[in-house]
Order: structure tokens, then C-alpha cells, then sequence
């Protein structure tokens, strides 16, 4: 079945909006409770704290520690040389440039707008007694949960324009790391779970929003070349 043009973004500029407008909703049912956490996420920290053996508080740290420093920038950077990769010859360098950069700037903006929704909703974080790990600033949203989401979906993204057929397994890596990720920072007690709700869902919105604003490029379409007049 063909679509027209601009169906897609269409698809990716509602995608978005329900995203971004649940992460609304659930930033207003935080600020009506105060920003004090619910009784199935304090459940939710205790349980966390009773049960954590040495070998799996250090894999939740591994695991946590991929939703910061580097590791995220890196995937952010191998979405836009997939998406390169997948440009026809000959790629245009200033093209080929800014394909190549795009998802790392659009991450580096999703971060600025994470920064600034964390400082104006201000939620404690959970008991600092509870923690198993290291953390900095306010609960919500979540940090790692946003940015390890927005970086794997990005990848995903690129990896499922470029290469169809590795559509199921990208989608699925991509969810097992930001699940991974999110729940490692509810097991480690750094974080309510509707802190790591809230990331998931403004990763959502911001990746759907930035796919609904840019064009589909480097798919297999775009390599076959042009029949002959």
C-alpha cells in the first residue's frame, strides 16, 4: 500500500505529541502529590534495597553505567555513520557531514531540555540510605532512563532505514538496553519508578519529534538507482 509524503512524519509528529503529552500528565500527577512518591514506588525501593546480593549490585552498576559518560554519545555518533553508510554514491561531504552528526546533536539538545525539566520539577530523589550508587540532582525525569532510551532509539532508527531486514532485532535491542538501563537506577535506588517512566516517555517524544521533522534518507530505496529514460 503507498502513502503519500508526507504520511510518515505525520505518523512520527502524532507519535510524538501523545509522548510528549503523557509526559505532561504524569508531571502534573507528580506536582498535584507534592513530588513525594507514591506507596507502590516506595514498595518498590524497599524491595530494591532487601535484595541486593553483591554480584548483582555490581551487574546493575555495569548496567546503569551505560546510560552515561560516553557510551550513549558513541551510539548516537554510529546512528549517523549507519545513516551515511547508507547514502547513495557519491555522498556529498557537507551532506554526509551533517547526516553524520545530527543524531548527536539532537541528543545533545534532548539533554538540554532534560537538564531544565529536571530543575523546574525538582523531585527528591529517594532516601540517600537507600542508594547503591552514585548520583547527582533531581529525580525527575530521569537521566539515564532519557538518554540511554534516546540513544538506542536513534540507533535503532538508523540501522532499520538503512537496513530493513534488521528491523525486529534493532526495536529489540534498543528496548532491552533502555529497560535495562531505566531499572537498573530503581534497583540501584537512586530513582522512583516514575522518574524512570518519565524518561522513557520525553526519550519517546523527543526522538519521534526529531524523526517527524527531518526526511527519510538512507533507506535500500534510496540505493537502488534510477531506471533509465
Amino acid at each position: 500500500m503507498n502513502h503519500p509524503p508526507n504520511a510518515r512524519p505525520r505518523r512520527w509528529a502524532a507519535a510524538a505529541a501523545v509522548a510528549l503529552l503523557l509526559f505532561a500528565a504524569l508531571a502534573a500527577l507528580l506536582a498535584e502529590h507534592g513530588w513525594a512518591p507514591y506507596g507502590f514506588e516506595r514498595d518498590a525501593a524497599d524491595w530494591s534495597a532487601a535484595h541486593r546480593p553483591s554480584a548483582a549490585r555490581t551487574a546493575a552498576a555495569v548496567v546503569t553505567s551505560l546510560g552515561t559518560g560516553a557510551v550513549p554519545y558513541l551510539l548516537a555518533l554510529a546512528a549517523g555513520a549507519v545513516t551515511v553508510r547508507a547514502l547513495p554514491a557519491p555522498r556529498p561531504t557537507r551532506r554526509a557531514v551533517l547526516l553524520l552528526i545530527a543524531p548527536l546533536l539532537w541528543l545533545l539538545a534532548g539533554q538540554l531540555l532534560r537538564y531544565g525539566l529536571m530543575a523546574a520539577c525538582a523531585r527528591p530523589r529517594p532516601p540517600h540510605a537507600d542508594w547503591a550508587t552514585a548520583a547527582s540532582g533531581f529525580s525527575f525525569p530521569s537521566g539515564h532512563s532519557f538518554t540511554s532510551a534516546l540513544c538506542a532509539g536513534l540507533l535503532a532508527l538508523a540501522v532499520t532505514r538503512a537496513h530493513p531486514a534488521a528491523t525486529r532485532a534493532a526495536v529489540a535491542g534498543a528496548l532491552l538496553f533502555a529497560a535495562a538501563v531505566g531499572l537498573s537506577r530503581i534497583y540501584l535506588g537512586v530513582h522512583w519508578p516514575l522518574d524512570v517512566l518519565g524518561g522513557w516517555l520525553l526519550a519517546a517524544g523527543w526522538l519521534a519529534l526529531g524523526t517527524a521533522a527531518l526526511p527519510r534518507v538512507g533507506s535500500r530505496r534510496a540505493r537502488q538507482p534510477r531506471p533509465a529514460p
